[in-house]
C-alpha cells in the first residue's frame, strides 16, 4: 500500500510543484491538499494521511500550536515542514514541537524527495544549509546551568497563552488587558526568561514545563504548613473557574505543583512532560469531549488519577467517564475545601501504596 500524503500550502502553484515532485516517488500517493489551517485540520480528520508536508506561513495557522495539536491527535503521522523561513529560532522551535523534518523551499526537488524518504523511514531531516548553520555556529562560552525563573501568576498565564499560539490581541481579551499592557508584560516576561522573542519563550516553556506551574505556597496563607509534594493538572476551559479551583487546591496543600490547561492539546502536551499525579478534568472543553480527553490522558500517563468534574452531572457522563479511566465524578457545585482535601488525600494515598 502506498504511503498517504497530504500537502498544505496557501499557494496553489507551490502545491502543484510539491505534488509533481512526489508523484515521481514509488509507494507515495498524494491524497489531498489544503490551503489554510482550517482546511488542513478538516483534511487530516477526513483523509488520515501518514505524512503531512506543510508550509508554516498559511492563513489561520499558528505553526507551533498547530504542530503540538496535530501531534497529540495523530501521534503516528510524520510531519515534514517545507518553508522559505530559515531563522534558527524558528527551526529549533518547530523541531522542539515535534516535526520530523524541516526542508527549505530553495533546495532542489531531488532533496525534497530524499527528505520525504528519510522522514518516512523514521529519521530526522534538516536541509543542508540549516545543518551547516547549526553545526558550525560559534559555540557560546560555557555558563553554569540557569535555574528555572520564578514567575508571577500573571507571567505564568501570559506564557501559557503564548504556548497556545495566542497573538497579543487574543491575550489582551483573555486577560482583560489592553494590547499595549500586554506588550509591556511580554517585555518583562522575556527579560525574566532570558529570551528575546515569543517563539523562544514558547520553546523555553516546552523544554521547562515546570515554569508554568504555580505552587500552593504562592496561594496559601503564610502560616500554612507545607504538605507532601503533589503534582496536579487542572483542565477547564473557563479561565475564572479554573483559577478559583487552583487557588482552592493551593490553600489546601501549600506544596502542591499546579498546572493549568484549557483544551485537549494543551492537556496532553503537559501530561507528556510532567505526568501529573492527579488531573481534575471538566467533561466539556469548548467543543471538545472531556471524556475522550480523559481516555487519551490515561493512555499517555497511566498512573495519573483522573477526577472528572462537571456543572451538568449526568449518569451517562459518569458511566462513560469511569469507563475512560476516571476514579471519580464530581458536581462542580459540590466542590469545596473539604471535597478538594479528600480528593488530594486520596491522590497522596495512592502515591505511597
Amino acid at each position: 500500500m502506498p504511503t498517504r500524503v497530504l500537502l498544505a500550502d496557501d499557494h496553489a502553484v507551490v502545491r502543484a510543484g510539491l505534488r509533481n515532485a512526489l508523484m515521481g516517488m514509488p509507494n507515495v500517493e498524494v491524497v489531498g491538499e489544503a490551503g489554510d489551517g482550517q482546511a488542513l485540520l478538516e483534511s487530516l480528520a477526513r483523509l488520515t494521511p501518514e505524512l503531512l508536508v506543510v508550509d508554516v506561513a498559511m492563513p489561520n495557522f499558528d505553526p507551533v500550536k498547530a504542530v503540538l495539536q496535530i501531534k497529540s491527535q495523530y501521534p503516528a503521522m510524520r510531519i515534514l515542514i517545507v518553508s522559505a523561513y530559515d531563522d534558527e529560532a524558528y527551526v529549533t522551535g518547530l523541531l522542539g514541537a515535534g516535526v520530523d523534518g524541516y526542508h527549505l523551499k530553495d533546495q532542489p526537488l531531488a532533496d525534497l524527495q530524499l527528505a520525504v524518504q528519510r522522514v518516512l523511514n523514521g529519521e530526522r531531516w534538516i536541509s543542508g544549509p540549516l545543518v551547516d548553520r547549526l553545526v558550525h555556529r560559534q559555540a557560546p562560552a560555557p555558563v553554569a546551568p540557569r535555574a528555572v525563573p520564578q514567575l508571577t501568576r500573571r507571567q505564568r498565564e501570559l506564557l501559557r497563552l503564548l504556548t497556545q499560539g495566542y497573538d497579543n490581541r487574543k491575550i489582551a481579551q483573555a486577560m482583560d488587558l489592553s494590547v499595549k499592557t500586554v506588550e509591556n508584560h511580554l517585555t518583562t516576561l522575556y527579560r525574566a526568561l532570558g529570551v528575546e522573542s515569543r517563539l523562544a519563550a514558547t520553546t523555553f516553556a516546552n523544554q521547562n514545563p515546570e515554569v508554568l506551574a504555580s505552587t500552593g505556597q504562592d496561594i496559601a496563607e503564610p502560616e500554612a504548613k507545607p504538605d507532601s509534594t503533589l503534582t496536579v493538572l487542572v483542565v477547564d476551559d473557563n479561565t475564572r473557574y479554573r483559577q478559583q479551583l487552583t487557588r482552592l487546591i493551593g490553600k489546601t496543600y501549600p506544596s502542591v505543583l499546579i498546572y493549568e490547561a484549557e483544551d485537549i492539546a494543551e492537556t496532553l502536551r503537559l501530561a507528556e512532560r510532567v505526568h501529573p499525579h492527579l488531573a481534575l478534568l471538566d467533561v466539556v472543553l469548548h467543543d471538545e469531549d472531556g471524556i475522550q480527553c480523559a481516555r487519551r490522558l490515561k493512555a499517555l500517563s497511566p498512573n495519573t488519577r483522573v477526577v472528572l468534574i462537571s456543572a451538568y452531572p449526568d449518569r451517562e457522563f459518569r458511566r462513560l467517564g469511569l469507563g475512560a479511566g476516571a476514579v471519580a465524578f464530581l458536581d462542580k457545585k459540590d466542590i469545596d475545601s473539604s471535597t478538594v482535601r479528600q480528593v488530594l488525600d486520596d491522590a497522596l494515598g495512592s502515591l505511597v501504596k
